[in-house]
């Protein structure tokens, strides 16, 4: 992409700058390198941990200590994914596109995952990673809320409830003219709405909802957090 002329030269758009990183395939290398460096330092570290030494109360310890500060580092990397806000850089047009493929795009292989180096690997991957598998994450939400209808019953006769009351006001405001009584409109929704908030209550549509956006939500941020970043040619040429 061309970015818009700038005489001075003083600063770039961030979502111009981020689609031209996302375009030119930088954050996937960035990924890479980050994941690569990181490799490297730990085979160092271990490397140096296995040289043999007079003291092997020293080897023993080091090892302990460097295993210690590796597990507490991922501790410290899966915890900050649940700090991160995965929908502050989504917008509607991540919804308009193509749907990647769920085999070669979605799932990928073995190859395809690997543990977040760091914090900022992790975020990095969240970010990008729900924005190209936007359409994929809303059909694994609507997949998990079927799942939670279908094990709870009684939700799912309190939504069809729901939906029922609202086209039963619709063909009532359709065939006696609410239209024209404001009045009596602005009343009866008042009316449908409390109806509708007591059928969602008390047949515990929202428990079904909730436990839907729960685990789609978890599932979403483990994937999006270790799921290597693709080049976005290669998702389209997977179709």
């Amino acid at each position: 992409m061309a970015f818009s002329p700038n005489p001075l030269s003083l600063s770039v758009p961030d979502p111009a700058f981020e689609s031209w990183l996302r375009d030119s395939g930088y954050l996937e290398l960035l990924d890479h390198r980050t994941s690569a460096a990181a490799a490297s330092t730990s085979a160092s570290v271990s490397s140096s941990a296995a040289t043999p030494s007079a003291a092997s109360d020293d080897v023993v310890s080091s090892i302990t200590a460097g295993f210690f500060a590796s597990l507490l580092s991922r501790l410290v990397t899966v915890s900050s994914l649940l700090t991160i806000n995965p929908f502050s850089k989504l917008s509607a047009d991540d919804f308009s596109g193509d749907t990647p493929p769920w085999t070669t795009g979605f799932f990928g292989n073995c190859e395809s995952y690997s543990f977040p180096s760091s914090s900022q690997q992790a975020r990095m991957r969240v970010h990008e990673n729900i924005k190209r598998f936007s359409r994929n994450y809303a059909t694994l939400f609507i997949v998990f809320f079927a799942c939670a209808l279908y094990q709870m019953p009684l939700a799912l006769v309190g939504l069809l409830a729901s939906l029922a009351l609202w086209e039963l006001f619709k063909y009532c405001s359709d065939t006696w003219k609410f239209d024209r009584h404001p009045s009596i409109r602005k009343f009866s929704i008042g009316i449908g709405q409390c109806a509708t908030a007591v059928l969602l209550t008390f047949l515990n549509v929202q428990m079904a909802l909730f436990s839907a956006l729960a685990v789609s939500y978890s599932v979403m941020i483990l994937h999006a957090g270790f799921r290597k970043l693709t080049p976005s040619k290669k998702l389209s040429r997977g179709r």
